[in-house]
């Protein structure tokens, strides 16, 4: 049986560096510029959890509530930004310690769209989860209606289980869900 507490938990928001991006820790300056990217209605349309509007104070909030989430293991949330443009998205994971999964999440602002920033900035996440947190299993859904999240998903190795038939309510409608996963054993050698 694998103990979860085995790994000894990284006690500080991690800084990731890509070929073009650096993800790292978002901080309280960035909350304007999360507010009009997220707040984009292209982005609550194709996502479960960012409200539109975007409100006053929802994203200081949210950045807010990120490094104690992730000092006690809840959640990993990260800036994804570019060299000398700044803020470009979000990537990050929900995770449950006791099963060594994260359910992973990510944005990337509509002018950023088609790029290959969202595949390379959940590659890097995927590449810590398994290296650093030291989880066995990542998973991500996506509503059908937006491929190129599955596109993002498939990109970074991970694999379509299946898809839940009018599994949320988002904006009045029933919609479908395709769920994602990659296991440790699966992921390319870092």
């Amino acid at each position: 049986m694998i103990d979860p507490s085995d790994r000894a938990f990284p006690a500080e928001l991690p800084t990731l560096e890509t070929e073009r991006l650096i993800l790292r820790p978002f901080s309280p300056a960035d909350a304007p510029a999360v507010q009009r990217l997220a707040g984009e209605r292209a982005i609550a349309d194709t996502t479960l959890n960012i409200p539109h509007p975007y409100l006053d104070g929802m994203a200081e909030a949210w950045i807010g509530s990120h490094r104690e989430a992730f000092v006690r293991g809840e959640s990993l949330v990260l800036a994804v930004t570019m060299p000398g443009e700044g803020l470009v998205g979000a990537c990050g994971l929900v995770l449950a310690r006791a099963h060594r999964r994260g359910e992973l999440g990510y944005w990337i602002a509509v002018p950023r769209w088609g790029r290959g920033y969202a595949t390379e900035a959940v590659r890097a996440v995927i590449r810590y989860g398994f290296d650093a947190l030291g989880l066995n299993r990542i998973e991500a859904s996506y509503l059908t209606r937006n491929p190129a999240s599955g596109r993002v998903m498939e990109k970074a190795g991970m694999r379509l289980e299946g898809v839940h038939r009018q599994h949320v309510l988002k904006n009045g409608v029933f919609e479908d869900l395709a769920r994602y996963a990659i296991l440790a054993s699966e992921a390319l050698p870092s």
